[in-house]
């Protein structure tokens, strides 16, 4: 279980830092899947709308938090 959970850590980091590169500039690699959050989530919440790159970099911070809080619950 915690694999799976520090699995969803380190793809919630990717997603962040591909989506903040994709807003940036063009992000060819692995496109649908690492730009999932930044073209289908982000959109469909009006709040976020100008912010795109903070939530982004947000969601690639709560993701070092997840893998983070894996490796802690492991070590005790």
């Amino acid at each position: 279980m915690r694999e799976l959970i520090r699995l969803l850590g380190i793809v919630m980091i990717l997603q962040g830092l591909s989506g903040a590169v994709d807003h940036l500039a063009v992000q060819p690699l692995f496109g649908l899947f690492l730009n999932f959050f930044n073209r289908v989530i982000l959109p469909r919440l009006d709040f976020l709308t100008g912010y795109e790159l903070f939530a982004n970099l947000i969601l690639a911070t709560l993701g070092g938090a997840v893998v983070i809080a894996s490796i802690q619950r492991r070590a005790t």
